[in-house]
């Protein structure tokens, strides 16, 4: 099953959910159904080296952001 990521048009909650094909998840806050689905940061292909993630002088620390220290919400 794969991890797919909702936002709610209803109460605005975003999460994510392991769903099989054809399946209709419900918000975890509101419980309704409709449900946007979000594109993956993982789903993100790209064909050009210029765009491809690099790698930084180190990871957060606190949870690991790839992005470097200060990146991620927990600072």
């Amino acid at each position: 099953m794969p991890l797919r990521e909702y936002a709610c048009d209803d109460c605005r909650h975003r999460f994510e959910d392991l769903v099989s094909e054809g399946e209709r998840p419900r918000c975890p806050e509101c419980g309704s159904r409709h449900l946007t689905r979000r594109l993956s940061a993982f789903a993100v292909a790209t064909s050009s080296p210029a765009s491809a993630p690099r790698a930084e002088s180190g990871a957060c620390g606190s949870c690991g952001d790839p992005r470097g220290p200060g990146s991620c919400s927990m600072n």
